[in-house]
Protein backbone atom coordinates (compact mmCIF):
# COMPACT_ATOMS: atom_id res chain seq x y z
CA UNK A 1 0.00 0.00 0.00
CA UNK A 2 1.51 3.37 -1.31
CA UNK A 3 0.55 6.17 0.99
CA UNK A 4 1.61 10.06 0.47
CA UNK A 5 4.35 10.41 3.43
CA UNK A 6 2.90 14.30 4.09
CA UNK A 7 -0.97 12.66 4.00
CA UNK A 8 0.24 10.09 6.18
CA UNK A 9 1.84 12.39 8.40
CA UNK A 10 -0.61 15.26 8.90
CA UNK A 11 -3.44 12.47 9.81
CA UNK A 12 -1.10 11.84 12.75
CA UNK A 13 -0.52 14.93 13.87
CA UNK A 14 3.25 14.41 12.99
CA UNK A 15 4.32 17.79 13.91
CA UNK A 16 2.68 17.56 17.19
CA UNK A 17 3.36 13.97 18.73
CA UNK A 18 3.62 11.54 16.18
CA UNK A 19 7.08 10.66 14.30
CA UNK A 20 7.15 9.20 10.67
CA UNK A 21 9.38 6.22 10.75
CA UNK A 22 8.77 3.51 7.60
CA UNK A 23 5.68 2.96 4.98
CA UNK A 24 6.40 -0.24 3.72
CA UNK A 25 5.01 -1.52 -0.17
CA UNK A 26 2.22 -3.75 0.56
CA UNK A 27 -1.12 -4.22 -0.49
CA UNK A 28 -4.10 -2.87 0.67
CA UNK A 29 -6.30 -4.35 3.18
CA UNK A 30 -9.55 -4.08 2.28
CA UNK A 31 -11.40 -1.04 3.90
CA UNK A 32 -12.90 -1.99 7.13
CA UNK A 33 -15.97 -0.92 9.10
CA UNK A 34 -15.48 -2.91 12.42
CA UNK A 35 -12.69 -2.63 15.23
CA UNK A 36 -11.92 -5.24 17.63
CA UNK A 37 -9.50 -4.26 20.64
CA UNK A 38 -7.47 -5.92 22.80
CA UNK A 39 -6.39 -4.85 25.80
CA UNK A 40 -2.88 -6.21 27.69
CA UNK A 41 -1.68 -6.76 31.65
CA UNK A 42 -2.09 -4.26 34.33
CA UNK A 43 -5.89 -3.19 32.32
CA UNK A 44 -8.81 -4.41 31.25
CA UNK A 45 -11.41 -3.30 28.09
CA UNK A 46 -12.27 0.06 29.33
CA UNK A 47 -8.39 1.03 28.96
CA UNK A 48 -9.20 1.99 25.56
CA UNK A 49 -12.07 4.39 26.47
CA UNK A 50 -10.43 7.77 25.05
CA UNK A 51 -9.82 5.94 21.79
CA UNK A 52 -13.13 4.56 21.34
CA UNK A 53 -15.28 7.44 20.90
CA UNK A 54 -13.14 8.67 18.08
CA UNK A 55 -13.37 5.71 16.00
CA UNK A 56 -17.02 5.71 16.67
CA UNK A 57 -17.32 9.15 15.33
CA UNK A 58 -15.59 8.42 12.33
CA UNK A 59 -18.42 5.63 11.52
CA UNK A 60 -16.45 2.08 13.23
CA UNK A 61 -18.21 -0.60 14.83
CA UNK A 62 -16.03 -0.69 17.80
CA UNK A 63 -16.01 -3.62 20.37
CA UNK A 64 -13.00 -3.75 23.34
CA UNK A 65 -12.41 -7.38 24.33
CA UNK A 66 -12.18 -8.34 27.86
CA UNK A 67 -9.23 -10.48 27.98
CA UNK A 68 -9.37 -13.14 30.91
CA UNK A 69 -5.50 -12.92 31.45
CA UNK A 70 -5.05 -16.66 32.66
CA UNK A 71 -3.64 -18.30 29.41
CA UNK A 72 -2.34 -17.66 25.86
CA UNK A 73 -5.43 -20.03 24.45
CA UNK A 74 -7.67 -18.57 26.79
CA UNK A 75 -7.41 -15.05 25.95
CA UNK A 76 -7.03 -15.62 21.96
CA UNK A 77 -10.64 -17.82 22.40
CA UNK A 78 -12.04 -14.81 23.64
CA UNK A 79 -10.92 -12.72 20.84
CA UNK A 80 -11.74 -15.13 18.52
CA UNK A 81 -15.25 -14.89 20.04
CA UNK A 82 -15.63 -11.34 19.14
CA UNK A 83 -14.18 -11.40 15.61
CA UNK A 84 -16.14 -14.34 14.80
CA UNK A 85 -19.26 -11.58 15.45
CA UNK A 86 -17.88 -9.08 13.43
CA UNK A 87 -19.89 -8.80 9.67
CA UNK A 88 -17.09 -8.13 7.15
CA UNK A 89 -13.07 -6.76 6.69
CA UNK A 90 -12.35 -6.04 10.28
CA UNK A 91 -9.00 -4.32 11.97
CA UNK A 92 -7.08 -6.00 14.79
CA UNK A 93 -5.56 -3.59 17.32
CA UNK A 94 -3.95 -4.71 20.61
CA UNK A 95 -1.51 -2.91 23.30
CA UNK A 96 0.79 -4.60 25.25
CA UNK A 97 0.88 -8.07 25.97
CA UNK A 98 -2.47 -8.49 23.69
CA UNK A 99 -0.13 -8.13 20.53
CA UNK A 100 0.75 -12.19 21.47
CA UNK A 101 -3.21 -12.17 20.76
CA UNK A 102 -3.36 -10.04 17.75
CA UNK A 103 -0.81 -12.27 16.55
CA UNK A 104 -1.71 -15.51 17.09
CA UNK A 105 -5.92 -14.57 16.17
CA UNK A 106 -5.23 -12.08 13.65
CA UNK A 107 -5.66 -14.96 10.70
CA UNK A 108 -8.99 -15.00 11.48
CA UNK A 109 -10.82 -14.57 8.05
CA UNK A 110 -12.41 -11.24 9.19
CA UNK A 111 -9.31 -9.77 9.80
CA UNK A 112 -7.77 -6.84 7.49
CA UNK A 113 -5.62 -5.54 9.03
CA UNK A 114 -3.38 -5.61 12.29
CA UNK A 115 -2.52 -2.87 14.95
CA UNK A 116 0.32 -2.59 17.44
CA UNK A 117 0.26 -0.14 20.73
CA UNK A 118 3.46 -0.62 21.99
CA UNK A 119 2.94 -4.24 21.74
CA UNK A 120 4.37 -7.41 21.88
CA UNK A 121 4.72 -8.92 18.36
CA UNK A 122 6.19 -12.33 18.37
CA UNK A 123 6.94 -14.41 15.27
CA UNK A 124 5.56 -18.09 15.21
CA UNK A 125 6.96 -20.18 18.19
CA UNK A 126 9.35 -17.63 19.13
CA UNK A 127 10.30 -17.08 22.86
CA UNK A 128 9.53 -13.55 23.65
CA UNK A 129 11.51 -13.29 27.00
CA UNK A 130 14.10 -14.51 25.42
CA UNK A 131 13.91 -11.89 22.69
CA UNK A 132 13.50 -9.21 24.99
CA UNK A 133 16.50 -10.59 27.66
CA UNK A 134 18.43 -8.72 24.39
CA UNK A 135 17.24 -5.27 25.23
CA UNK A 136 17.43 -3.38 28.33
CA UNK A 137 15.04 -4.30 30.94
CA UNK A 138 12.39 -1.88 31.28
CA UNK A 139 11.57 -0.56 34.86
CA UNK A 140 8.34 -1.32 34.97
CA UNK A 141 9.56 -5.38 35.68
CA UNK A 142 11.05 -4.33 39.19
CA UNK A 143 7.13 -3.64 40.52
CA UNK A 144 5.30 -6.60 38.82
CA UNK A 145 4.09 -8.58 42.69
CA UNK A 146 2.69 -12.13 42.67
CA UNK A 147 -0.12 -13.44 45.04
CA UNK A 148 0.38 -17.17 44.33
CA UNK A 149 0.15 -17.54 40.40
CA UNK A 150 -1.87 -13.65 40.37
CA UNK A 151 0.72 -10.89 39.15
CA UNK A 152 -0.12 -7.35 39.48
CA UNK A 153 1.98 -3.98 39.48
CA UNK A 154 2.59 -2.10 42.51
CA UNK A 155 1.18 1.36 42.80
CA UNK A 156 4.32 2.97 42.80
CA UNK A 157 5.34 1.19 39.17
CA UNK A 158 1.97 1.70 38.07
CA UNK A 159 2.15 5.32 38.12
CA UNK A 160 6.03 5.74 37.91
CA UNK A 161 6.53 3.53 34.98
CA UNK A 162 2.92 2.54 33.46
CA UNK A 163 1.04 5.06 33.34
CA UNK A 164 3.98 8.48 34.31
CA UNK A 165 2.26 10.93 31.22
CA UNK A 166 -1.29 10.67 32.73
CA UNK A 167 -2.69 12.64 35.63
CA UNK A 168 -1.95 11.44 38.82
CA UNK A 169 -5.93 11.16 39.41
CA UNK A 170 -6.25 9.44 35.89
CA UNK A 171 -3.41 6.99 36.57
CA UNK A 172 -4.54 5.91 40.04
CA UNK A 173 -8.27 5.27 38.81
CA UNK A 174 -6.90 2.89 36.52
CA UNK A 175 -4.62 1.58 39.39
CA UNK A 176 -7.41 0.39 41.34
CA UNK A 177 -9.17 -1.05 38.15
CA UNK A 178 -6.01 -2.84 37.42
CA UNK A 179 -6.72 -7.05 36.32
CA UNK A 180 -4.43 -9.38 37.66
CA UNK A 181 -3.03 -11.92 35.40
CA UNK A 182 -2.21 -15.29 35.98
CA UNK A 183 1.26 -16.38 35.42
CA UNK A 184 0.80 -19.15 32.81
CA UNK A 185 -0.17 -16.32 30.72
CA UNK A 186 3.91 -15.24 30.45
CA UNK A 187 4.62 -19.00 29.47
CA UNK A 188 2.32 -19.08 25.67
CA UNK A 189 3.93 -18.98 22.35
CA UNK A 190 2.15 -17.93 19.49
CA UNK A 191 1.78 -20.78 16.86
CA UNK A 192 0.54 -18.50 14.00
CA UNK A 193 2.37 -15.11 12.60
CA UNK A 194 -0.16 -13.26 11.43
CA UNK A 195 1.59 -9.97 10.71
CA UNK A 196 3.73 -12.09 7.64
CA UNK A 197 0.78 -12.14 5.68
CA UNK A 198 -1.67 -9.18 6.86
CA UNK A 199 -0.98 -5.30 6.50
CA UNK A 200 0.27 -4.56 10.16
CA UNK A 201 0.58 -0.78 11.67
CA UNK A 202 2.48 0.01 14.92
CA UNK A 203 2.67 3.10 17.14
CA UNK A 204 6.17 2.87 19.21
CA UNK A 205 6.09 4.82 22.59
CA UNK A 206 9.36 6.51 22.93
CA UNK A 207 9.42 7.01 26.74
CA UNK A 208 8.00 3.37 27.23
CA UNK A 209 9.34 1.67 30.54
CA UNK A 210 7.31 -1.38 30.49
CA UNK A 211 8.53 -2.34 27.19
CA UNK A 212 11.59 -1.37 25.89
CA UNK A 213 11.45 1.07 22.60
CA UNK A 214 14.22 -0.34 21.20
CA UNK A 215 12.59 -3.67 21.06
CA UNK A 216 9.39 -1.90 19.45
CA UNK A 217 11.37 -0.72 16.95
CA UNK A 218 12.83 -3.82 16.35
CA UNK A 219 9.38 -5.89 15.76
CA UNK A 220 7.55 -2.78 13.95
CA UNK A 221 10.75 -3.09 11.50
CA UNK A 222 10.69 -7.27 11.05
CA UNK A 223 6.83 -6.85 10.32
CA UNK A 224 7.42 -4.48 7.89
CA UNK A 225 4.66 -2.07 9.91
CA UNK A 226 3.51 1.39 8.52
CA UNK A 227 5.17 2.88 12.01
CA UNK A 228 4.83 6.41 14.18
CA UNK A 229 6.53 7.38 16.82
CA UNK A 230 4.90 8.73 19.96
CA UNK A 231 6.56 10.89 22.59
CA UNK A 232 4.66 9.10 24.95
CA UNK A 233 4.86 6.00 27.89
CA UNK A 234 3.24 2.54 27.20
CA UNK A 235 -0.28 4.03 27.70
CA UNK A 236 -0.23 6.06 24.79
CA UNK A 237 -3.63 4.81 24.12
CA UNK A 238 -4.90 7.10 26.97
CA UNK A 239 -2.64 9.69 26.66
CA UNK A 240 -2.38 9.91 22.80
CA UNK A 241 -5.27 8.42 22.28
CA UNK A 242 -5.52 10.80 18.66
CA UNK A 243 -2.79 9.72 17.32
CA UNK A 244 -3.29 6.25 18.38
CA UNK A 245 -7.14 6.10 16.39
CA UNK A 246 -6.00 7.91 13.56
CA UNK A 247 -3.38 5.12 12.93
CA UNK A 248 -5.92 2.55 13.45
CA UNK A 249 -8.22 4.61 10.83
CA UNK A 250 -5.20 4.58 8.66
CA UNK A 251 -5.47 0.86 9.11
CA UNK A 252 -9.39 0.97 7.98
CA UNK A 253 -8.25 2.36 4.46
CA UNK A 254 -9.95 5.51 5.31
Amino acid sequence: MNIDRRTFGSWLGATAAGAFLAIPAAAAAPRARNVVLVHGLFADGSSWSEVIPLLQRRGFNVTSVQNPLTTLPDAVAACRKVLDRQDGPTILAGHSFSGMIVTEAGVHPNVSALVYIAARAPDAGEDYAALAKTYPTPPASAGIVFDGDEGRLTEQAFLHDFAPDLPPSKARALYAAQWPFQKALLGGRTTNAAWRTKPSFYAISTQDRVIDPGLQRFMARRMGATSIELPSSHVSLLSHARQVADLIVAAGGK
